[in-house]
């Protein structure tokens, strides 16, 4: 029978949020490829659209079923994904020399986006089912360690550094969460630190040129540090208020790359200047401490555990992100989640908010 409590605590708030930020993109993406034209760039603002009307029926679809579920399908999703992942390694179409695509007809799926949020659901079965009351040891880590390295290493393979430095992000942030000791942190960074001559010599050859012009950007102006350069400058010359809606002069010249993925952000900023960057930020701080609220109040270990990977995951894109586009960390293609375009990023995200608004609206259900 249907519960009508669940209709009665419908997280009305968090929708508002997402359909805002919605809002947002698709008019920051109509700006983005207003003047590109025969490239096609005009249609992905429509094409935005399409992805984000199938991400709310999905997470409409996300909140019909108890989430306990999950605890349940957490290890069959995560093999499914990791299958995926396979799949992806061997069929999977090659762009910009990364193969991270799978070509379905008409649209393409990014699978390692399935994987964010299948190892959110591991990790969170994993920890709500440890019997352990005390700090984690790092021994005691050895089998969610394991988890996160199958896929962190298969993506890397593809390549796609980004992608995997924040699927071991987000995962560090949920392992930290359920108290882990502080030695045992200590001793995982310095074998991180160590490791760090090896991970150098698996990096591509373009993704060591970004690191080193990050470092010192004068030396390849016109290559690697182009479009961080670029960035830069289309940031800073929307000042306070920006250049106006359709107006900013980096944009529609071009000298921008990626304009509607990984650098949307700064489309933004140079056309409502400081304050539109302001609001756009303060409404990600708002979703996440909202997310945060949730995760709280909710009623089991395995609820929470969700919705703080799922806040993760929105903190470390914000952060990465507009730190990648005004030259604070290396260019490493990460988007901003729900307001760059993409279609798998999109769908994914807005499947794992409808996680968050699932536990939301059952974390009062054992309330008389």
């Amino acid at each position: 029978m249907f519960d009508r409590r669940l209709v009665n605590n419908f997280d009305w708030i968090l929708l508002a949020i997402l359909i805002f930020i919605g809002l947002l993109s698709v008019f920051n993406l109509y700006s983005a490829t207003h003047s590109i034209g025969s490239m096609g760039g005009s249609h992905v603002y429509i094409k935005q659209i399409c992805w984000y009307a199938i991400g709310f029926f999905i997470l409409l679809l996300m909140t019909t079923f108890d989430y306990h579920v999950l605890d349940r399908l957490a290890y069959p999703l995560f093999f499914i994904s990791l299958i995926f992942l396979l799949v992806v390694l061997r069929f999977g179409k090659v762009t910009y020399g990364s193969q991270r695509w799978l070509s379905l007809g008409y649209f393409s799926i990014q699978p390692s986006e399935m994987v964010k949020i299948s190892i959110i659901i591991v990790l969170a079965k994993y920890f709500s089912n440890s019997e352990r009351t005390g700090n984690y040891r790092l021994r005691d880590l050895t089998k969610p360690l394991i988890l996160i390295a199958i896929p962190f290493v298969m993506i890397v393979y593809q390549p796609d550094l980004g992608t995997a430095l924040v699927l071991l992000i987000v995962s560090i942030s949920i392992v930290i969460f359920v108290n882990v000791n502080w030695k045992s942190i200590a001793i995982f960074l310095s074998l991180s630190f160590l490791s760090a001559p090896f991970f150098w010599i698996t990096l591509q050859e373009y993704q060591k040129k970004r690191i080193i012009t990050f470092l010192r950007p004068d030396l390849d102006p016109l290559g690697a540090a182009y479009h961080v350069t670029q960035s830069k400058i289309a940031i800073g010359s929307g000042l306070l208020w920006g250049k106006g809606f359709l107006k900013g002069t980096q944009t529609r010249l071009h000298f921008l790359p990626q304009q509607h993925t990984d650098f949307s952000f700064s489309v933004l900023a140079e056309e409502w200047g400081f304050v539109g960057s302001a609001v756009i930020l303060l409404v990600y701080l708002f979703l996440i401490l909202w997310c945060l609220n949730i995760a709280k109040s909710s009623k089991d270990k395995f609820g929470t555990l969700i919705v703080v990977g799922v806040a993760a995951l929105v903190f470390w894109h914000l952060i990465i992100n507009v730190s990648m586009v005004i030259g604070l960390l290396p260019v490493v293609g990460i988007p901003l989640v729900l307001f760059s375009y993409g279609g798998s990023s999109v769908i994914s995200t807005m499947a794992a908010m409808g996680l968050v608004m699932n536990i939301s609206m059952r974390r009062f259900m054992f309330q008389e």
